[in-house]
């Protein structure tokens, strides 16, 4: 077994980070805390997880805004 101590997000997927954080701030909140067009523009689960796997720079961010919000 892979245990991780030191890391808060293991065993959290991308996917349900990503539902918690809309069900937490709602869409609008969320385009506006993290300013992606995935979020602003047409949002979907599907449609942001595919921006957030390939764009490192915005997964950290939304990454650290879970964080930030439920484990602080």
């Amino acid at each position: 077994m892979n245990h991780q101590p030191n890391n808060p997000l293991h065993g959290i997927t991308l996917q349900r980070l990503l539902e918690e954080l809309v069900d937490h701030y709602g869409w609008e909140e969320l385009g506006r805390i993290v300013n992606v067009r995935c979020f602003n523009n047409e949002p979907s689960i599907k449609s942001s997880l595919k921006f957030l796997r390939r764009t490192e720079w915005a997964r950290k961010e939304v990454e650290q805004l879970y964080l930030d919000t439920f484990f602080i």
